[in-house]
């Protein structure tokens, strides 16, 4: 038992956090403990989620990502503009140009950082900037309303009519987070990339030595998070039955929080798809919170930045060091 704790402590004191907030908030607000709500957060978090796995995988691999919500903005329009080209085509060749499009602005950062040898937390702010300033000059910021009717038309997997008469569903976004998270899952702790990719973000000039190709790894850790950001955007389009072209401007601070919370490491060579889905759970656990007890959403962003804060203290900190104090101060008494 011990040896799972251990291996798995980001996980079990998320669960325990999780835990705690949800009792507190229960008491504090009349809606939060229910059946409804949980589905609605469920919901909510799809697309986050999806962002946050593909994230991961960047900081697994010792780098940073803060272009993807931006990236996800473009190819949002870019696949609108696409469909509308083609007669309005279906999901399959809805994800298929998102996903596409996607990959390639991730791996532009991947360029851009292997090529020139740019830090990445540099390069991704000059590519949000030039995909935001791009995206804005040329839509002029005017929405897109007219969507294939496959894309506006809701998807409902799971519905269920409850005592008071209100209706809790699970709807598509919680199914195509659910691939992706397995998807994710798979790559990283299942194929030889994987071990890969963990060692590069542990020890890159290790891993260089030992003939592992550099540049590869970037480019599938970025292009995993294009991917990502791709089918997220296509995702949040047919949740919100628009396309606007600043929706998710902002996004990525939160998805940063909660990927960092769930115990990836900024140093890379560090991280869990369970901690990433987590600590998403966790920010929207406070934030709908928050909301229902009628507090500022400028409070959630401070929040936020308290939680980025404690994350990266946290991560410079070995369990293993708190944990063998716990045992010495145990055997101690």
């Amino acid at each position: 038992m011990r040896s799972l704790i251990r291996t798995h402590a980001t996980e079990f004191s998320l669960l325990a956090v999780i835990v705690v907030i949800s009792t507190v908030l229960s008491f504090a607000t009349a809606n939060f403990f229910s059946l409804g709500n949980a589905f609605d957060l469920l919901n909510i978090s799809a697309v986050n989620i999806i962002f946050a796995v593909g994230l991961l995988v960047v900081l697994i691999a010792g780098g940073i990502d803060i272009s993807f919500a931006v990236a996800a903005s473009v190819v949002q329009y870019c696949a609108a503009i696409v469909l509308g080209w083609i007669g309005g085509g279906g999901w399959i060749s809805g994800l298929l140009i998102a996903g596409s499009l996607g990959v390639l602005l991730g791996c532009v950062n991947a360029f851009l950082i292997h090529r020139f040898r740019i830090i990445s937390i540099v390069a991704t702010i000059s590519t949000f900037n030039i995909y935001f300033g791009l995206l804005m000059f040329f839509t002029r910021g005017v929405s897109i309303y007219d969507l294939p009717d496959w894309l506006t038309d809701r998807v409902i997997l799971f519905e269920r009519e409850m005592p008071d008469g209100t209706w809790i569903e699970i709807t598509l976004p919680v199914l195509v987070m659910a691939v992706c998270v397995v998807a994710t899952w798979l790559l990283i702790t299942r194929t030889t990339i994987g071990r890969q990719l963990y060692a590069f973000g542990d020890n890159p000039e290790g891993a260089r030595r030992f003939g592992i190709n550099i540049g590869a790894m970037q480019f599938i850790a970025f292009g995993w998070l294009g991917l990502m950001a791709g089918i997220g955007g296509l995702i949040q389009a047919h949740y919100a039955q628009e396309v606007v072209p600043n929706a998710l401007y902002g996004r990525e601070l939160d998805v940063l929080a909660a990927v960092v919370l769930g115990g990836a490491r900024l140093g890379g060579g560090k991280g869990s798809v369970l901690g990433c889905v987590l600590g998403v759970l966790l920010i929207s656990i406070t934030q709908n919170g928050l909301n229902l007890m009628g507090v500022s959403p400028f409070a959630f962003k401070m929040i936020v930045g308290a939680i980025i804060l404690i994350a990266i203290t946290i991560s410079n900190t070995r369990i293993e060091r708190l944990l063998a104090f716990v045992g010495e101060k145990g055997a101690g008494r």
